[in-house]
């Protein structure tokens, strides 16, 4: 993959088609609705969209909801894009408009990867989550379907206090559903979503650990969202091998700038650098809206008014999340912030500061640790 400016370009752009959802997850960010909004994109607006994202260096394109499914134009809209030679994935909810017939539509329009939520290991874990009685069983009916026409599967898990106790026995039933990627979310406290149902900065880092050494074993990818030190860890922890180090000893800067920022990394998903909210990721929202993320709710532009590249380019908040040095407290001094950089939205939302420091990240970089161990005058 070629190297890519996230100054100028994103690596990924997700387009929420709809706000109109039939669950009623407890995180959910849009705090979906029943009923489309009569100000979406209309199907004209959304292939002008298209040929605007194609011409930032065809990113990534993904399309999220509410349930894309919601709308019935979903199909038109994907397949102008993929005759244009957009890569095009999609995450629908699992809901009775999972049927096989739309998914033997998608493939044959030549999506590139169907995405289904799970996010416990068991029906009664799932379902709580989700807020609907039977979701889980319906998911598993759609991957059945979606294995039967031998078209990618992306599997998709939120992180939350619901189903930290049971990491193991959910990666089991993962590896057992036949998916090309595990994409795992790390909950953010927005939309439904409350810093009571996020697990704790130490349970963080154990759990990209446990990612981590997961990933080496599995036949599928795993990638993280709203982690951005998982980056640092699987750094360290490929540095530890290398030098046979325990996992108690310091991997000092010079040590990470040697595989920080060279795409080399393995078990980081696709991305061939660091993404975050608005540098290599932009989300634009049902009614055009243009965001840093889905998860980092402050409004920068809206395509109906601005070129989407104009906006991702010259936007003070965008310029601002892609420039490291401007970050505020631990994330302003770690020498891991350029390869991480923390989870802006999560900084955003629990501090209202999008530029603090990442607030679930338990590291202490190397110049506050050399702070630390001056003698008292």
């Amino acid at each position: 993959m070629f190297s890519r400016d996230y100054n100028e370009n994103p690596f990924i752009v997700i387009w929420e088609l709809t706000r109109a959802c039939q669950l009623h997850c407890l995180h959910c960010r849009a705090e979906a609705q029943h009923h489309r909004h009569p100000l979406e994109l209309t199907l004209d607006e959304g292939k002008k969209l298209i040929d605007d994202i194609y011409d930032m260096e065809n990113p990534l394109l993904v399309f999220t909801g509410g349930d894309p499914l919601e709308r019935p134009d979903v199909f038109d809209i994907a397949e102008y894009a993929i005759k244009k030679g957009v890569r095009v994935s999609m995450t629908p909810s699992a809901t009775p408009n999972v049927t096989k017939e739309a998914m033997q539509k998608a493939k044959d329009i030549g999506l590139a990867r169907w995405a289904f939520s799970i996010d416990g290991h068991c029906a009664e874990v799932h379902d709580h989550f989700r807020g609907t009685t039977g979701s889980f069983d319906l998911t598993m009916k759609a991957i059945e379907y979606l294995n039967e026409l031998e078209m990618p599967l992306q599997i998709n898990t939120v992180i939350s206090r619901y189903n930290y106790e049971y990491l193991d026995e959910l990666a089991e039933m993962v590896e057992k559903l036949n998916c090309v990627l595990w994409s795992v979310f790390f909950l953010v406290p927005t939309g439904r979503g409350k810093e009571t149902d996020m697990i704790s900065p130490a349970e963080h880092e154990k759990v990209f650990r446990w990612l981590y050494n997961l990933s080496k074993r599995v036949p599928f990818d795993i990638k993280t969202t709203a982690a951005q030190h998982y980056r640092r860890v699987v750094i360290q922890q490929k540095l530890r091998e290398q030098k046979g180090l325990s996992d108690e000893d310091h991997i000092f800067y010079e040590d990470a700038l040697t595989m920080g920022d060279t795409g080399k990394i393995d078990g980081l998903g696709r991305a061939p650098k660091g993404v975050n909210d608005g540098n290599g990721f932009v989300f634009i929202s049902h009614t055009g809206d243009v965001f840093p993320s889905g998860l980092l709710p402050i409004k920068v532009g809206n395509v109906r008014q601005t070129p989407l590249a104009d906006i991702y380019r010259n936007s003070e908040v965008f310029q601002n999340l892609r420039n490291p040095d401007k970050y505020k407290g631990k994330c302003g001094v770690c020498e891991y912030n350029k390869v991480c950089g923390g989870s802006r939205s999560r900084a955003y939302n629990l501090t209202g500061d999008y530029m603090e420091s990442e607030p679930y990240c338990v590291y202490i970089p190397q110049s506050m640790r050399k702070k630390k161990k001056q003698p008292s005058v």
